[in-house]
């Protein structure tokens, strides 16, 4: 794959809007390199090798987590920036911190959470990970949170699109429960223009975490046994791949070597394809800067229609059968509920919860303390959510 040069619509680190807190530069590091680096010293990221992708962690020891999902979005999304002219740095900086805020237990940790916090704003893992990056990281002297440059901010809100209209107007997935109050919060001290879209680098990161999320749920569904590898063959997409390469010549592969190159060739099907329906969004719109693309009526980084609809079938095979499969969501459902046992319990026996936690905030602030046992669970751990539980109830579900 041919690399290309530094294009005019890419974020250029020399070029940032800066931090909140104005910082020295590196003599070695650009900004967008440094935000990497902050990123993947922070507490919040070594907890993601931790976190449930689909599978608790004692499923076994080769299905993804929060951390695995989250190399293999940074190395497509560096990919991608790579072939597009784009900031490598800034594209792996959004991968490598797009997660920080999912709670322990994947989706059904958020559902918890979301349910406890109703009276509070509801629980959004976006918002979260905002929260992590600017308040809830304490390892500077000078400020809470890692200070990351303003492009990183703004991607991490508004990677999958703008949040509200040009007169403020909730968008999308918030038009009905509005902009959550994290991002509202932030935006007092820090715009980062909600109405518009984020960069290319922010894009290109969204997409491919669509792209890891296809791949390697099909990986991961397989070893569990959830469906066989002719089971895919429903999907029409994964039906040519299998036919044209996985069993070329009529010769059948072994059932985990044919999965595993059945995974390969859907995520560089799919990188090619956003390279090719990127590239000729760019030479339409023919942005001369970064802020052209944040302007553009419509995102440049994207599958082709054809792509889209191929994505679309492969989550539509994957839902029922891994996602919402009674193994699945047996384990997902007791997960939910050591998460709300552990919720009410702090709520109502706040010396239960760590000194650290358990102080701080008024007594009479009843929505800042529930949002700050919100913050404490969302930074847990399966394994120390679990211990937790053990600790304060007698009987904790084992996630069989």
């Amino acid at each position: 794959m041919t690399v290309t040069a530094r294009a005019s619509y890419a974020s250029d680190p020399a070029d940032s809007r800066g931090r909140l807190r104005a910082e020295p530069p590196s003599p070695t590091r650009t900004d967008f390199r440094r935000d990497c680096d902050r990123i993947i010293h922070s507490t919040a990221f070594r907890r993601l090798a931790h976190k449930t992708q689909v599978f608790v962690f004692h499923e076994g020891d080769h299905f993804r987590t929060r951390l695995t999902h989250t190399l293999e979005v940074a190395q497509i999304a560096r990919s991608l920036a790579r072939a597009l002219g784009l900031d490598e740095d800034l594209s792996e900086a959004l991968a490598l911190a797009h997660d920080l805020g999912h709670p322990p237990f994947g989706h059904a940790g958020e559902r918890a959470l979301d349910r406890c916090l109703a009276d509070a704003g509801g629980f959004d893992h976006n918002a979260q990970t905002l929260r992590v990056v600017t308040a809830l990281e304490r390892r500077y002297a000078a400020f809470d949170g890692l200070n990351l440059t303003w492009e990183t901010l703004e991607g991490l809100v508004k990677h999958n699109g703008p949040l509200v209209t040009r007169d403020g107007e909730p968008v999308g997935r918030y038009r009905e429960r509005g902009v959550p109050q994290a991002i509202v919060d932030y935006g007092s001290q820090q715009d980062l223009e909600l109405w518009s879209f984020a960069s290319a680098e922010a894009q290109v990161a969204a997409i491919a975490d669509d792209i890891a999320y296809d791949a390697h749920d099909i990986d991961d569904g397989l070893r569990a046994d959830l469906f066989a590898l002719d089971d895919l063959t429903e999907v029409a997409f994964l039906r040519e791949l299998m036919l044209s390469t996985v069993r070329e010549g009529g010769a059948a592969i072994e059932p985990a070597r044919a999965g595993h190159e059945l995974v390969r060739r859907v995520i560089t099907r799919m990188i090619e394809d956003v390279i090719t329906e990127s590239r000729g969004r760019l030479e339409e719109l023919a942005p001369a800067s970064v802020d052209d693309v944040r302007a553009a009526a419509a995102p440049v980084g994207a599958f082709s229609a054809a792509m889209a609809d191929a994505d679309r079938a492969i989550k539509g095979f994957l839902y029922p059968r891994m996602y919402r499969h009674h193994r699945v969501t047996r384990i997902m459902g007791d997960a939910e509920t050591v998460l709300t046992d552990l919720f009410w319990r702090y709520a109502e026996h706040p010396g239960d919860l760590p000194p650290d936690w358990s102080h701080g905030v008024e007594p009479s602030d009843d929505i800042g303390h529930l949002r700050r046992i919100g913050d404490f669970i969302a930074g847990m751990t399966d394994r120390y959510a679990l211990g937790e539980h053990a600790r304060l109830f007698p009987n904790t579900p084992e996630l069989r």
